[in-house]
C-alpha cells in the first residue's frame, strides 16, 4: 500500500486507464491489463483513495512499486496506518479496529464470526450505549449540584441517577462474568495432554494433528519438554500441548519436564487426561480416584481418555459401561491411538467442550475479546460501586466517581469527551434559556 500526501494516490477523481496514467508522466508500463480507480470520501479511511489493479506476478508488482517510488511525496503506508486514519476520521472505533485485526488473523470459522461481529461495531455500540447512559446520569447529577438551590432541578433527579447507576453496574458485572469466552475464542483454548509416562500422550498428539509432531518411544520419560501445536476442531481454535509424564522423576532433565508439565496444568483451559485402559479400575469410583491422583483440585474442565483400547479383553465391556455412565466421571472415551478406534468420539467430546468454553459467537450479547476491555470495565464497575458510598457523604465526590467510570468506558472505544455532559445538562433541563 502506498500513500501520496493525504491519500493513497490523489490525482484522479474518476476511473482512468493505464494509458492516461502514463500521460500524466507516470512511468507505469507494468499497469497494462490493470486499471487506476479513484474512490470518493466514502472509502474505508474516509479519504480520497485510488487503487491500482495489476497482475500479481512478482516482476509486475516490482515494476509498479519502483515506478510509484519515483513520484515525489509518495511513501509506503506505515503498519496499520489505514485503520488508524479510519479511526481518526470516525469511520470506526477502537473495538471495531481490534475486530478488523482479529478478522485478519482469524484461522477458524468461529473466530471469523466473532471478529466480523466486533468489526461490525456491535461491541462498540454496547459500550457506547453504556457511555451515553452514564453521561446522562452524570449530567443530571451535576445539574442537581449546580442548580438545585435555584429550584431548577427537582429532588427526584437524585433517585433517578441512583437507579441508573445501579442498573448499569449490574449490567457491566454480568458482562464481565462471561467465563472469558471471547478471549478464549480469539486466542485459542489452551489444552494440555497429561498423564503418567507411557500411556500414549505423544501418540495422541500425533493422532490429533495427523503428523509426527512429537517423538514416540516405548522408553518411559521420552517427552521432556512441552510440544505445542495449533488445531482447528469443529471451527474452534485449540492450542494443544503434549507434556512430560507425571511421576516422581530422579533424572534432573526429566524433573524439569515434569515441573513444566505441572505448570501448564495449572494454567490450562482444558485437560486431556490420558490413562492406560488396560491398567485402570473398571468401576467409575476407581477411575475417579485414578483421575483425582493425576489432577489435584481445583482441576480445569477435563476429558478422560482411556488409551490402548486395542489391548482390552474381557474388561472392555465394563470400561465401556463406565464411560457411558458419565457421572461422577468427566466426559470419558475409550481410544486406541494405534488403530484410531474411538477417535471420532473423542473429537465429538472435544468439539462439545470447546463450544461450551467459547460459546456461540453469534448468540447473545457480544463477548469480551481483549484483556484491556476487561481491565477498563473492571475499573468502571469499581468506580460505580464507590459512587454508592460517596453519594451518602458528598455529591461532588460521587460525581467524580461517575466521571472516572465514564472515562474508563471511553478508553475502550477511544471516545473520551466532556462536551456531551454539557449538551445533556442544557438540553434536558433548559437551564439558562
Amino acid at each position: 500500500s502506498w500513500r501520496w500526501g493525504g491519500s493513497l494516490l490523489s490525482p484522479p477523481k474518476a476511473p482512468v486507464g493505464w494509458k492516461q496514467a502514463c500521460a500524466w508522466g507516470w512511468d507505469v508500463p507494468a499497469l497494462a491489463g490493470g486499471e487506476l480507480t479513484a474512490v470518493g470520501p466514502r472509502s474505508f479511511t474516509g479519504e480520497d483513495c485510488a487503487e491500482l489493479h495489476v497482475h500479481g506476478g512478482p516482476a509486475v508488482l516490482s515494476g509498479v512499486l519502483r515506478a510509484l517510488g519515483r513520484l515525489p511525496g509518495l511513501r509506503p503506508a506505515e503498519p496499520g496506518e489505514f485503520t488508524r486514519r479510519a479511526f481518526r476520521r470516525g469511520k470506526l472505533d477502537l473495538t471495531a479496529a481490534e475486530g478488523l485485526g482479529d478478522l485478519i488473523r482469524a484461522e477458524t470459522e468461529a473466530q471469523r464470526r466473532q471478529a466480523l461481529r466486533q468489526m461490525d461495531g456491535e461491541l462498540g455500540r454496547l459500550y457506547q450505549r453504556w457511555s451515553k447512559t452514564l453521561t446522562r446520569a452524570l449530567a443530571h447529577l451535576e445539574a442537581y449540584i449546580d442548580f438545585s438551590e435555584d429550584d431548577n432541578v427537582e429532588e427526584e433527579v437524585l433517585s433517578q441517577v441512583d437507579a441508573i447507576v445501579r442498573a448499569l453496574e449490574q449490567e457491566i458485572g454480568a458482562h464481565l462474568q462471561d467465563g472469558r469466552r471471547g478471549e478464549l475464542l480469539r486466542g485459542g483454548v489452551h489444552a494440555v495432554i497429561a498423564g503418567p509416562p507411557n500411556v500414549g500422550k505423544s501418540s495422541l498428539l500425533n493422532l490429533l494433528c495427523q503428523r509426527p509432531a512429537a517423538i514416540v518411544s516405548p522408553v518411559a520419560g521420552t517427552t521432556r519438554d512441552v510440544v505445542e501445536v495449533a488445531l482447528n476442531v469443529g471451527g474452534y481454535p485449540l492450542v494443544l500441548s503434549d507434556t512430560a509424564g507425571l511421576r516422581d522423576a530422579t533424572d534432573p532433565v526429566e524433573q524439569e519436564g515434569v515441573s513444566r508439565a505441572r505448570d501448564r496444568l495449572q494454567h490450562a483451559d482444558l485437560v486431556l487426561a490420558v490413562l492406560d485402559a488396560a491398567a485402570v479400575p473398571t468401576e467409575p469410583a476407581g477411575l475417579g480416584a485414578a483421575l483425582g491422583s493425576l489432577l489435584p483440585p481445583p482441576a480445569p474442565p477435563c476429558i478422560l481418555v482411556l488409551n490402548k483400547a486395542d489391548l482390552l479383553r474381557e474388561e472392555g465391556g465394563a470400561l465401556r459401561d463406565a464411560c457411558a455412565r458419565g457421572d461422577p466421571l468427566p466426559p470419558t472415551t475409550l481410544l486406541s491411538c494405534k488403530t484410531g478406534e474411538g477417535l471420532d468420539h473423542l473429537l465429538e467430546l472435544l468439539a462439545r467442550q470447546l463450544a461450551r468454553l467459547c460459546g456461540d459467537p453469534l448468540a447473545g450479547s457480544p463477548s469480551l475479546t481483549q484483556s484491556r476491555h476487561s481491565l477498563h470495565l473492571g475499573d468502571c464497575a469499581a468506580a460505580l460501586a464507590r459512587y454508592g458510598r460517596e453519594r451518602r457523604r458528598d455529591l461532588g465526590l460521587a460525581a467524580e466517581r461517575l466521571r472516572l467510570a465514564r472515562r474508563h468506558l471511553g478508553r475502550i472505544t477511544g471516545h473520551v469527551g466532556a462536551e456531551d455532559v454539557l449538551d445533556i445538562i442544557f438540553r434536558d433541563f433548559c437551564i439558562g434559556k
